[in-house]
């Protein structure tokens, strides 16, 4: 445990100081707005990207407007910056790799210079992050029903298409899954301060119905995700410019003043840009080995909302008098008086193994097994950049063992 993390405000936790409620988890408050205020241009180009990128014809169209795409107002809400933010990113991205055996070096200034505008309004860099490929980027088909598979759709896709629809609405309804867990969760740690079992024991046991939950969403991603699909006209358009052996140097945006047509190195997107998994290991206190891949995921915290990223550094900070993650110092000296207790905190960390499990599966046969070799969607690494088989192996070995020691 860092010294940043002990002088963190302690206990109690409020969820909606962090953004986060029992209905929606991480997801927004209110449903993601559908166009930018006032920008036609730009919402005609989020419209039409998928047709353009089917014709290859997107970078001449940007390259053909000289004008910037968009005029960031201060007026604006929230709503309307992560709108902004979603379009222009997967505008960028659609810009970059186009030919994914080809992708750009340099983004013209119409897309470059908004588009940093925009991500220091919201705390994030100017690449496509989880917040705005699905945290931002859904609707209802009927707005009275829940936010769940058959009622969900994306709002803006690259190609589009079946596959590519599901990979990311299954990580939405996951995010929605996990909103009754996080209360669940801080129910547990704020009883657990204050000394009342029952609510710990209530907590957990709600924490782990919504795991169960998280699990059974992500077993349904083969229904409609094809693996070969996915890696060859899913894949190739989310990953980054660090770490990329086909943009060794970075990517170049142009205009902005702050990069001084440096090359910027950002990672891409990747679900370990999610809040989900990393609120879990913090809330049960389960701890992995200093090394680089571990240092990966702390940077990937730098492409979370802001919000989401102060619950991970508040949930650290809970720690009881012999600096033991409180939660699993609590559940663990009562295992003899209170066993049920001590049961249910297992049963929350064997059901975050099983989710990791189930990961692993599927970037072994999503990504792993298949056999493309072009430079701009390599086998070895993940879209973030960092080989993704040891991080996930060794995360799933240190979480099973956790309870086991």
């Amino acid at each position: 445990m860092t010294t940043s993390h002990q002088q963190q405000p302690l206990l109690p936790l409020s969820l909606s100081v962090f953004d986060i409620s029992a209905e929606r988890g991480f997801l927004p408050t209110t449903d993601p707005l559908e166009h930018i205020p006032d920008e036609p241009v730009l919402n005609q180009l989020g419209a039409e990207l998928p047709k353009f990128l089917t014709a290859r014809q997107f970078r001449q169209t940007i390259q053909d407007r000289k004008e910037v795409m968009g005029v960031v107002a201060d007026e604006w809400g929230l709503d309307a910056f992560r709108c902004t933010m979603r379009t222009l990113s997967f505008a960028g991205h659609a810009y970059v790799w186009e030919d994914p055996d080809h992708p750009a070096s340099r983004l013209p200034a119409s897309l470059a210079l908004p588009w940093h505008t925009v991500a220091q309004q919201l705390g994030r860099p100017p690449v496509l992050s989880y917040a705005s490929y699905a945290l931002h980027n859904w609707r209802r088909l009927d707005p009275q029903k829940p936010i769940e598979l058959g009622n969900i759709v994306l709002l803006q896709n690259f190609l589009g298409g079946l596959d590519e629809e599901w990979f990311v609405l299954v990580h939405i309804e996951i995010e929605a899954k996990a909103g009754p867990g996080l209360i669940g969760l801080v129910q547990a740690q704020n009883a657990a301060r204050e000394n009342r079992e029952e609510e710990v024991l209530e907590g957990l046991r709600a924490l782990a119905t919504a795991q169960e939950g998280m699990r059974d969403t992500l077993l349904r991603m083969p229904e409609r995700c094809d693996p070969y699909i996915y890696y060859s006209r899913v894949r190739p358009y989310i990953h980054g410019w660090k770490n990329s052996p086909a943009l060794p140097e970075g990517l170049v945006y142009e205009g902005v003043a702050a990069y001084a047509e440096r090359p910027q190195q950002l990672r891409g997107e990747t679900g370990s840009q999610s809040s989900i998994v990393p609120a879990l290991d913090a809330g049960l206190g389960i701890p992995h080995a200093d090394d680089p891949l571990t240092q990966y995921l702390e940077e990937m915290r730098d492409y979370m909302p802001p919000r989401h990223r102060a619950f991970l550094t508040a949930l650290e900070a809970q720690v009881d008098a012999q600096q033991r993650p409180l939660l699993y110092g609590y559940a663990r000296d009562r295992q003899m008086r209170n066993p049920e207790l001590w049961k249910a905190f297992c049963i929350c960390v064997e059901l975050l193994a099983q989710f990791r499990e189930i990961h692993i599966g599927y970037a072994e046969r999503y990504i792993f097994r298949q056999h493309q070799s072009h430079a701009s969607n390599p086998t070895a690494v993940g879209t973030g950049g960092t080989p993704f088989m040891p991080y996930l192996n060794k995360h799933l070995e240190e979480t099973k063992r956790f309870v086991q020691d």
